[in-house]
């Protein structure tokens, strides 16, 4: 029988009353049980299916907080700081970064600002992330900084890997003016390396893309190796993450200069279908509405 995913607004109000009904019981119910329901309830929320841009948009703000303010107290919730760290991430690259990107022909000290703010948020959910690997693992930052050093992740960290990765990449790419947060880029890259190499098709392709961009960025980068990673990343979403498309299309075509290989990709993007509650459905709304801004913009991209 197929389980339908309650969408991602219900499911927070949802969790509010949890929290409301414990706190009433709380004379006799132990605080950090509590807590630890509602942080349950919360880490769930990165699951949930949406397809309201702007629904998630405007309820994003006050869930990121409610959820740092739970993982205060919970900061051994691997499945709630990986949450976060996801929260921060996708709301910095999906409504900040974007936004900044729409802007810049018409208004670029906005969009400078909305990049500057974007960069904030990016650090917040990276930080969640590392705080937790350093707190399931003492010394993991030492070891991360330590090139060939051995790293063991299980598999509650890979989520904490793939989004600290993610959130440190977003970060260094909005970073060009600090070149003490550009020199992270070996750390971040190695961190997904280490996800990499423990769950290669973590995400239904999302880290294989996530790596794929990181070969492009990379000094010295295979073009032709990060293609392999992108179609590794269609492959393992059975074509169901219009977000690999468009990576693609940005990280090996726009480059090359193929504006028809560009175009085809985005199509492509455009073209994904979403299953009825399908956890990807949001990210897959925004990357379509990307693509369709590349679309707009192709003839002055190339």
């Amino acid at each position: 029988m197929a389980h339908h995913r309650r969408p991602a607004l219900p499911r927070l109000m949802h969790g509010l009353a949890v929290l409301a009904a414990a706190l009433l019981l709380s004379a006799c119910t132990p605080r950090q049980l509590i807590l630890g329901q509602l942080a349950d309830e919360l880490a769930a929320q990165g699951q949930a299916s949406e397809t309201d841009l702007e629904l998630a948009r405007d309820a994003a703000p006050y869930h990121l907080k409610l959820s740092e303010a739970v993982l205060r107290a919970q900061p051994g919730h691997a499945g709630l700081a990986a949450a976060t760290a996801a929260g921060f991430t996708q709301y910095a690259y999906a409504f900040v970064a974007f936004e900044a990107d729409r802007l810049d022909a018409t208004d670029a000290r906005a969009a400078d600002s909305l990049r500057r703010r974007a960069a904030r948020l990016y650090q917040r959910g990276r930080d969640h992330a590392l705080a937790a690997l350093e707190a399931r693992q003492p010394g993991f930052a030492a070891t991360l900084a330590q090139p060939g050093a051995a790293l063991r992740l299980e598999a509650d960290d890979i989520p904490l890997a793939y989004w600290g990765a993610a959130a440190w990449g977003g970060l260094i790419s909005l970073s060009k003016d600090a070149p003490d947060t550009v020199a992270d880029l070996p750390l971040a890259i190695r961190l997904a390396e280490h996800a990499w190499r423990t769950d290669p098709g973590f995400g239904d392709g999302m880290l294989a893309s996530l790596m794929g961009s990181f070969e492009v960025a990379r000094p010295g980068g295979s073009p032709a190796r990060a293609a392999e990673l992108f179609d590794d990343a269609i492959r393992l979403s059975g074509g169901r993450s219009a977000g690999a498309w468009v990576a693609k299309a940005e990280g090996i075509a726009q480059p090359a200069g193929d504006k028809a290989a560009f175009v085809a990709l985005l199509q492509q993007a455009l073209a994904v279908p979403d299953a009825a509650g399908s956890p990807h459905a949001l990210a897959n709304e925004v990357m379509r509405r990307r693509a369709r801004w590349l679309l707009g913009n192709a003839d002055d991209l190339f």
